[in-house]
């Protein structure tokens, strides 16, 4: 097998245009949620993740779960964990079973925040993956992702 096997270009090229498809997706994105609420695509994804938490069993999560939601290391979580929290938009507290472990919550203005962001967010989506659809090459992955967007 050589560095130029059909099989091995044709994946790369599918890897580059999903890459591609992401990062255009990821700055339109962040450029709305920046200018119209001063939150970064992680700062926005970080608050709807912890949002969806309950108080029940297993209805919070650990920092390497957050991190993992979030595609972060869990020492860049620990930070914007800290950022949003010096904002007002999250609160720390112990675990009341486990005195190890500290549980993080949106606050009320997280929340008031992350509901006015969100149709910001759907908005940009959705008018970054139009704008992808007018290109043959990562035409057929926005659709890929349009209809699983409609399959769930």
């Amino acid at each position: 097998m050589t560095a130029t096997d059909t099989a091995l270009t044709g994946l790369a090229q599918g890897w580059c245009a999903l890459s591609l498809l992401h990062g255009r997706i990821e700055a339109h994105i962040e450029r709305a949620l920046q200018t119209g609420h001063d939150l970064s695509v992680r700062e926005y994804s970080l608050l709807d993740v912890l949002s969806r938490q309950h108080d029940g069993e297993g209805g919070h999560l650990q920092m390497k779960q957050v991190a993992e939601a979030v595609v972060l290391s869990q020492s860049a979580t620990t930070r914007l964990v800290t950022r949003l929290e010096d904002r007002g938009l999250l609160t720390r507290y112990l675990c009341p079973t486990d005195r190890r472990g500290i549980y993080t919550n949106v606050s009320e203005a997280g929340l008031r925040l992350l509901a006015e962001a969100r149709p910001t967010n759907d908005t940009a989506l959705r008018e970054a993956l139009d704008e992808a659809a007018k290109n043959p090459e990562l035409a057929p992955l926005v659709r890929a992702v349009t209809s699983r967007g409609a399959a769930v």
